[in-house]
């Protein structure tokens, strides 16, 4: 994983990440001709004690909603969620940097509750704010970023924005992996990136912008950093016949389109309504 950090000290270890070339997945739909980029800056985006994180909205958000933050679920204050564990409606107070434009902090935004956590099929965590959308534009002048609905397609143009760090990482989805093992755990349709984007530890949790349409289409959350074989930190990729192949220095992100049906009437997690992607406790 792209390690959730207690201090920037360790920014110093991580720095010198290898850079290996990808191959791009087989039988992938590729994008025929790439819109124009817009530009993508860190308003929206947050930093948390050891992560990055965005506040976000699903399509059929209200403005009255209380605002919800992702991240990953190995960012979560309580610790890394085993194999098969599903976290909903925990009592939060954990607090938020809330970023503009530029990547200056311009307020502190604050957890009623992890709404949703698990690093099972995935590693993405939800917090529900004590603030609503419409509060947060009034304060700070900021919207959330919106979540796409859509699988994201190879050949994207794509932006990790890192609120942790106030640094960007430009490359394009490079493809996308069956299964993504790492230690204990299994992601599923992961999105891997080209080797532009060499995140480091910190990163985890930011949110993976199109640049064509500025929407979420991914959360960022690890990468092979020494080469090793599905161990901690050295994620592999198994195919659908079981073949593993491991990319150094290539990094990883998990897909949220198939988490937008889960968030129903007033932002609240359903796993049970139609469409909803996400593992179930």
């Amino acid at each position: 994983m792209n390690k959730p950090l207690i201090g920037a000290f360790f920014a110093a270890l991580l720095l010198g990440a290898g850079v290996a070339p990808a191959v791009a997945a087989e039988n992938v739909p590729t994008q025929e001709a790439a819109p124009a980029a817009k530009a993508v800056t860190f308003a929206g985006t947050v930093a948390l004690s050891n992560c990055s994180g965005s506040v976000v909205r699903s399509p059929d958000s209200a403005s009255t909603d209380p605002a919800l933050v992702l991240s990953n679920g190995h960012c979560l204050e309580t610790g890394f969620p085993g194999p098969g564990e599903v976290l909903v409606d925990r009592p939060s107070t954990r607090t938020f940097t809330l970023l503009n434009a530029s990547g200056s902090g311009v307020g502190t935004l604050k957890a009623s509750k992890i709404a949703y956590g698990t690093m099972t099929d995935t590693d993405l965590s939800l917090y529900e704010l004590t603030s609503t959308y419409e509060q947060i534009e009034s304060s700070y002048g900021i919207r959330a970023l919106e979540l796409e609905t859509a699988h994201p397609v190879a050949g994207t143009a794509i932006t990790v924005a890192s609120g942790y760090w106030k640094r960007t990482y430009s490359c394009d989805i490079d493809g996308f992996v069956h299964q993504l093992k790492e230690g204990r755990w299994t992601w599923k349709d992961s999105v891997r990136y080209t080797p532009e984007c060499q995140t480091i530890g910190g990163t985890s949790g930011s949110p993976v912008i199109d640049d064509a349409t500025g929407k979420v289409v991914a959360v960022n959350n690890t990468g092979n950093e020494g080469g090793q074989e599905c161990t901690d930190n050295n994620p592999c990729e198994v195919d659908e016949n079981g073949e593993v192949t491991v990319r150094e220095g290539i990094n990883y992100a998990q897909q949220t389109y198939n988490m937008v049906p889960c968030i129903g009437v007033g932002n609240k997690i359903d796993l049970d309504r139609e469409g909803c992607g996400l593992p179930k406790p």
